[in-house]
């Protein structure tokens, strides 16, 4: 279960997350390192990947691809608090589906999917899934582990036999190739990345990324990240009208206080001073 947020709650069952939310407009940024699928029990759930937004809604389900971002906004809806369930497929369990070939196998040929967030239709078969573990949200009632890879299976089943792609797609365990670590920071600095998730998202191994960072930069990828944000919260603030807290959130800093601490040490006056420019 998540701790600290009294608004939160979250159960995990063997990678199936049970999640209640209490408030009016919870939002995450999502960056799964596995490929998923999000029920919505009650309430309501909005993704956005900056490009457009996907509504689902109380019965409804989608396909998240792994390492994909979006934000999600998760909110009560028709009188009802949002309350969800997630299948975690991870590369460990998709690994041993696969290896007991039958269902798991496609031709060859069969073309993967693009990389975007899916609304599945509503079969029979996740109908029929979700149901069954309605009785879970009860979080005095534990299910077993075996149980629960049950319904991961299920799930897996539910989307193949949706669509054919899904196979290639899931079964696809090539190392993901090396891309510009500069490039990656550039795009995603205000986001909260620890340096094992910069190495996996940049398909490197912690020790490799440790060894390319040092190579571009003389700075911690902590603080170049820190030096990024307030460059750009210079530049924002300098454009005027924008207060500085929606700065301070914009380039990533949780923190306003941090946030102007960090800015008078490295521009040497208060973020208040530069944009009231």
């Amino acid at each position: 279960m998540e701790e600290g947020n009294p608004l939160k709650l979250i159960f995990n069952y063997n990678n199936v997350f049970f999640s209640f939310f209490y408030d009016d407009a919870s939002a995450c940024v999502h960056r799964s390192r596995e490929y998923a699928v999000n029920y919505v029990y009650s309430g309501e759930m909005v993704l956005d990947n900056g490009k457009r937004q996907i509504h689902v809604g109380k019965g409804e389900s989608v396909f998240i691809p792994r390492d994909h971002h979006i934000t999600m906004y998760k909110r009560p809806c028709g009188g009802e608090r949002y309350c969800g369930i997630f299948l975690s497929f991870t590369r460990q369990f998709l690994r041993e589906m696969y290896a007991q070939g039958g269902p798991y196998r496609v031709p060859a040929d069969t073309p993967k999917l693009k990389p975007n967030v899916i609304k599945l239709p509503k079969t029979a078969e996740l109908a029929s899934l979700f149901a069954s573990l309605t009785p879970f949200f009860d979080p005095e009632v534990k299910p077993q582990d075996d149980f629960m890879r049950l319904k991961l299976q299920e799930g897996l089943l539910a989307l193949l036999h949706i669509d054919g792609r899904f196979a290639p797609t899931l079964f696809d365990f090539n190392e993901p190739w090396k891309i510009d670590i500069l490039d990656f920071m550039n795009q995603n600095y205000m986001y909260e990345f620890t340096q094992a998730d910069l190495a996996h998202y940049t398909g490197r191994s912690l020790a490799t990324f440790k060894r390319d960072f040092k190579k571009i930069s003389d700075l911690t990828p902590e603080k170049w990240l820190i030096r990024k944000r307030l460059e750009v919260a210079y530049a924002l603030m300098q454009q005027g009208g924008k207060r500085v807290v929606d700065v301070c959130a914009t380039v990533g800093f949780k923190n306003q206080s941090h946030f102007s601490a960090a800015f008078k040490k490295q521009y040497g006056i208060a973020p208040t001073a530069v944009a009231a420019f």
